[in-house]
């Protein structure tokens, strides 16, 4: 009789594609020294792979945790994609289970794709009404994507207009020399700017310099084209 397990790993290979493989071995810098280094494809589309974490949403959170573990990029993302599913779905004993699973295993939350589809809703979404130390330990983690774990979980907090801890955790990344970083933090200011402009202009002024080029432009992204102009040649 195939195991469930089984069942699963045929059900993702079915619709690989090496062509895709080899173009997501050199998109997600999975070469030596690179942020991703290691990393190995399958070849299989994001769409596919929430197809099946539909189809397999009652799964374990010990079959969960096999394909956590995976050295198969797509593998880790359909697990990813389930415990999304059941989070949403969860009574609190079990989110808190879901919550504790995913800072258990950051190690395989390895790409910036990974984390930006369910940081915000497994760890933001767990901790809205708690406390959040934990964001503060990780956003100083000599491990990358733990600190962008930690920034963009603030992305729930953000939905729901609470920007405290997105800008404190901003003002503690501002002196990160990862760009995948920077990025992060221009994406949150960014949003922050969308509810609320008057905010995100507060800080940009106040933190104009020290900030990132690349925070920099992510944040002014949906500024008009003169004021956007006179930030980046630093006319304020």
């Amino acid at each position: 009789m195939k195991s469930l397990k089984k069942e699963i790993s045929l059900a993702i290979r079915k619709t690989q594609d090496e062509d895709r493989a080899s173009h997501c071995q050199k998109f997600f810098k999975t070469g030596k020294e690179e942020y991703g280094e290691g990393d190995l494809f399958l070849g299989v589309r994001v769409p596919e792979l929430r197809k099946l974490a539909k189809l397999y949403k009652k799964i374990s959170i010990d079959d969960i945790t096999h394909f956590l573990k995976s050295k198969y990029h797509e593998e880790r993302q359909f697990a990813l994609f389930v415990l999304l599913i059941q989070f949403k779905k969860a009574d609190d004993e079990t989110k808190e289970k879901i919550y504790k699973l995913y800072l258990k295993h950051t190690r395989y939350i390895n790409n910036w794709d990974l984390v930006d589809a369910t940081a915000h809703e497994i760890v933001g979404g767990y901790l809205k009404d708690k406390d959040r130390d934990i964001l503060y330990k990780l956003v100083r983690s000599d491990n990358l994507w733990e600190r962008r774990i930690a920034i963009i979980a603030t992305f729930f907090f953000i939905k729901n207009n609470d920007f405290k801890d997105a800008l404190k955790l901003s003002e503690i990344l501002l002196p990160d020399t990862h760009d995948l970083i920077h990025k992060a933090v221009g994406w949150m200011l960014r949003e922050i700017g969308k509810r609320d402009l008057k905010t995100e202009t507060s800080f940009l002024k106040k933190h104009y310099a020290n900030i990132p080029r690349t925070s920099l432009r992510y944040a002014i992204e949906k500024f008009p084209p003169q004021k956007r102009k006179q930030y980046l040649d630093g006319e304020l």
